[in-house]
């Protein structure tokens, strides 16, 4: 229903990163039942934050299309490591299997504990884990990926009773069978994958649909010693038990199969995992590299939509045939939805800040005012503006005209002087005073300044 792509995500200040684009063909995204699936699978992933699972960034609609905006991973499927690995006579390592398969489960177990935005569990099941559905970095770190058919509660879009989500060699037999799915059907797939995975050959490999449906329903399982007597016992019970029919005899929980796994093989470091990855598929992932560093290279020069559309790459490490598309862009005219949503979202950031802003600065000046019981003196560089300045000056008597200045400050102003510098009455200074000189001494010696001579 979707191929996927190369991508670049361009933001603002030369932020740039190179992503996977989940594309939904055209034919599909026309169909609401596909486009329901396609968004279901962006939120229920969106709601899992694992080291162990692919990361779902964003969801694209653009010129009639849909675009899941995921995590890039460099690195392989296990399908082709291990397709690779015993073409070539290598095999895997147990300790290697333990790491990937282990890892798998782990991130298998967050997503069956994921829980909906109001804390309530999401019920959510895979049904789809697969060689195919697990992405090795050169990191060393196993990824899930892919919930496009995955059950939860909740889902917008829900399977029909005449369908079947998944691929046959790696379904349960209670969902063969149409019945209810918990978490241990994604226990048994592991399982599954856990064994071919240390075998090196299919575990139900029959000529069509029906023989397989058969052969997972009634044909006996042999242990993995019985291809590689290498393995231990241990190893072997415990993947008997994950392939149980039974379901209520299978593990529990992924975590408890992964638990119990990494006690019967301890897994190897995250580095030798690395390590493997490059050595079984090198070449391949240097070539990608190549590709990469070419399309970073040339995401300066994507200006438009149809830039974007157009620019065709490499394909994936994880999808068996596809091509790449450059999806991002950079223009400053036709931003990406992400920037748009973070402009809606700095917007009202803003808004909600200028309010509290204003709030405040009412606030605090009503209480000033409320404190104090008149206002202060003015200082000698006060002067009495225009009124059209308010803000500044007090308002000007209620005959002034508003767009007229104040009059100029007269002797009767109700401006105080400063209490230093009293103001004389003109007809205080008597016409014969003598101020030459304006002081007297006094008794004890001290010069005494005449009031009259006071200016």
């Amino acid at each position: 229903m979707a191929t996927v792509h190369f991508g670049r995500l361009l933001g603002p200040v030369g932020f740039a990163r190179t992503v996977a684009i989940k594309r939904l063909h055209p034919q599909f995204a026309k169909d609401p039942e596909f486009v329901s699936m396609f968004l279901d699978e962006a939120r229920l992933a969106a709601r899992i934050q694992h080291p162990n699972v692919v990361s779902t960034l964003d969801v694209v609609a653009a010129q009639g299309e849909l675009f899941l905006v995921l995590e890039y991973v460099a690195g392989e499927s296990l399908a082709r490591l291990a397709r690779r690995a015993w073409s070539s006579g290598r095999g895997i390592p147990p300790a290697i299997a333990t790491a990937i398969i282990s890892g798998a489960l782990h991130g298998l177990h967050a997503a069956h504990e994921a829980k909906n935005e109001h804390g309530g569990p999401l019920g959510l099941v895979h049904r789809d884990v697969s060689p195919q559905n697990i992405l090795v970095g050169r990191d060393g770190a196993a990824r899930v990926l892919d919930f496009g058919v995955a059950k939860a509660t909740g889902r917008f879009h829900t399977t029909k009773d005449s369908n079947i989500k998944g691929k046959l060699p790696y379904m349960s037999p209670e969902q063969l069978r149409g019945k209810d799915l918990d978490r241990t059907t994604d226990v048994y797939a592991a399982a599954v994958v856990l064994w071919e995975t240390l075998t090196g050959e299919r575990l139900f490999k029959r000529d069509d649909q029906p023989a397989i449906l058969d052969a997972v329903l009634h044909d006996p399982v042999l242990p993995p010693s019985s291809f590689v007597p290498e393995i231990p016992e241990a190893v072997d019970a415990l993947v008997m038990r994950g392939l149980d029919r039974d379901a209520s005899r299978r593990f529990q929980t992924a975590r408890e199969f992964a638990l119990a796994l990494e006690r019967a093989i301890p897994p190897a470091l995250a580095s030798d995992v690395g390590d493997w990855v490059d050595a079984v598929a090198g070449e391949i992932l240097v070539h990608r590299a190549e590709q990469i560093a070419d399309l970073e290279s040339s995401s300066s020069d994507i200006s438009n939509v149809e830039d974007m559309m157009a620019t065709i790459r490499h394909d994936v490490p994880h999808v068996e045939s596809s091509q790449v598309t450059n999806v991002a862009t950079s223009s400053p005219t036709k931003p990406p939805p992400y920037d748009k949503r973070r402009g809606v979202v700095a917007g009202a950031i803003g808004v909600v800040a200028a309010l509290v802003v204003v709030a405040f600065v009412f606030l605090v000046g009503g209480r000033m005012t409320a404190a104090r019981p008149s206002p202060p003196p003015p200082t000698a560089a006060v002067e009495i503006a225009p009124v059209s300045v308010p803000v500044a000056y007090p308002p000007p008597p209620p005959t002034a005209r508003i767009d007229e200045p104040a009059p100029p400050p007269v002797a009767s102003a109700p401006v105080r002087p400063p209490p230093f510098i009293p103001k004389p009455k003109p007809s205080a200074k008597p016409e014969t005073t003598n101020c030459t000189p304006p002081f007297k001494i006094g008794p004890d010696g001290e010069k005494v300044y005449k009031r009259e001579c006071i200016q």
